[in-house]
């Protein structure tokens, strides 16, 4: 992948979440915090607090589709990041939209459940997901329970069940896994794996932070794969400079208290506030 000229320009697909923590919200501010400029195409919006979500409202195929062809015709977009998607007509927009235009670099979130719990998907989705989505994105970034989902799989309970279920959504035709296994234990250390066609596995270590704040964490982590990935010559040089980023954000905004339940990250960590 060739290197973007300066300020990529990055797109997310995704929910809006109302509190701020996660979807779109979450995405442009990562996107404006490692200096792509954020575009956006808002797929469902969510009544959400710091509790969870509260209703959901989905967007009509034929809004998604504008918006997409609105962006993608006119701003060239370097790398995409797709969060929620609500249901199969969704997926099926979106889809034939990357097949039209034909972006450089995508990034699949897998988006299934917040972090808080709540479930997102209206409908069973996975199937279509898979189908349509997966063999057009560049990487998923699933955590243990979509990836359970998607391999039909009970959910990993060690690092050797994580590669076995990456390496089935490789063999399905995925092109590159990052495998989340920040719920596998309450070790010191939370561990992912990047699974690459025709690549030894690499693992990231970091060391766990002790704190409930973690809301968007997928999300933001998703983001900045996508924000980074032009910037960066590999693969795995954009994953570990995009994990830094987010354990700063979540280091720094644990002691936040935004709202009365699972708080936000700090996603301008490294600007100097007054």
């Amino acid at each position: 992948m060739a290197l973007a000229k300066p300020y990529p320009r990055a797109l997310t697909i995704a929910g809006s979440d109302s509190g701020g923590g996660a979807g779109i919200q979450a995405d442009l501010k990562t996107f404006a915090a490692l200096g792509a400029y954020g575009t956006s195409v808002i797929t469902a919006i969510t009544a959400q607090n710091t509790f969870g979500v509260q209703k959901v409202m989905v967007v009509t195929p034929d809004m998604i589709e504008a918006q997409c062809s609105a962006v993608m015709s006119d701003i060239r977009i370097d790398a995409l990041k797709i969060g929620m998607l609500a249901d199969i007509e969704s997926i099926r927009v979106v889809a034939e939209s990357l097949q039209q235009f034909h972006l450089p670099f995508t990034v699949l979130d897998p988006v299934m459940v917040a972090t808080s719990g709540s479930a997102l998907s209206i409908e069973n989705t996975v199937q279509a997901m898979k189908q349509m989505l997966m063999p057009l994105a560049d990487i998923l970034t699933p955590n243990l329970f979509e990836l359970a989902l998607l391999t039909q799989k009970t959910m990993a309970t060690s690092n050797e069940e994580m590669l076995e279920q990456g390496q089935i959504l490789l063999d399905e035709g995925c092109q590159a896994v990052l495998v989340k296994g920040g719920h596998l234990s309450e070790d010191e250390e939370a561990i992912d794996w990047l699974l690459e066609k025709d690549c030894e596995p690499v693992c990231f270590k970091s060391l766990r932070i002790k704190t409930s704040h973690t809301h968007g964490t997928g999300c933001t982590l998703s983001a900045a794969i996508a924000a980074l990935r032009p910037q960066h010559e590999t693969l795995a040089n954009t994953v570990a400079v995009a994990k830094c980023y987010v354990h700063g954000a979540i280091e720094a905004g644990q002691h936040w208290h935004l709202g009365h339940g699972y708080g936000p990250l700090a996603h301008f960590w490294r600007f100097k506030h007054d």
